[in-house]
């Protein structure tokens, strides 16, 4: 409960690290969004509540919006190469060993997949909370072509930080949106859980005979 309040206050928690770190909060942040995307074991992050509110202290003049807009994108970007790199890595590995609990078909057609609907999925999957942690990460031990995946990986995520800074930007000092900030992040997670759930579930079905 104390990890879910610290999230759904993040307003008044940014606010305090901003007064008490100064310009030091561009780097506290580029850390934030580059670890939720990059690394598998922080999906759990605020990436969508954190960008909006950052948008909306942009506006109040505590942040300086172009300068935080390319600080997160350039977070963004190193996020999305290291879950490549790293999923890569265990690709190969895969490829090299025998692990009897790798599913060699649902490998085959995670490929197949992300050969076919690679660079939408890769596009989509920012606006989904814990799918855009898993996405680019199964892109890396797809083999997605790397030029093809920096393309698609660093346009849906630009498209995702700019458009929630600008959210927050023109909207984030509406009293409705605050009082509900809690239902959205919710709702984000769950979302994510639930696409991953369904994924899974399609997965056991086409292994039955």
């Amino acid at each position: 409960m104390d990890f879910l309040h610290f999230f759904t206050s993040l307003d008044s928690h940014l606010g305090s690290m901003i007064a008490a770190h100064g310009n030091l909060i561009y780097a506290i942040l580029f850390v934030i969004v580059l670890s939720e995307i990059g690394l598998l074991p922080l999906f759990f992050l605020p990436g969508d509540p954190l960008i909006f509110i950052t948008g909306s202290f942009c506006k109040l003049g505590a942040l300086h919006l172009p300068a935080m807009m390319a600080t997160l994108i350039i977070a963004a970007f190193f996020g999305n190469l290291i879950s490549y790199r790293i999923g890569a890595a265990i690709g190969e590995n895969i490829e090299t060993h025998r692990y009897r609990w790798i599913n060699k078909k649902a490998l085959e057609r995670t490929r197949a997949f992300y050969k076919k609907h690679g660079q939408t999925t890769l596009f989509l999957s920012p606006f989904i909370a814990v799918i855009r942690t898993f996405a680019p990460f199964l892109a890396g031990v797809s083999k997605m072509p790397l030029k093809k995946y920096i393309i698609a990986a660093n346009t849906g995520t630009s498209f995702w930080i700019v458009s929630l800074m600008l959210a927050g930007y023109f909207f984030g000092e509406i009293p409705f949106v605050r009082q509900h900030m809690a239902s959205i992040i919710l709702s984000g997670l769950g979302t994510g859980m639930v696409c991953i759930a369904i994924g899974a579930g399609l997965s056991r079905k086409k292994q039955k005979p």
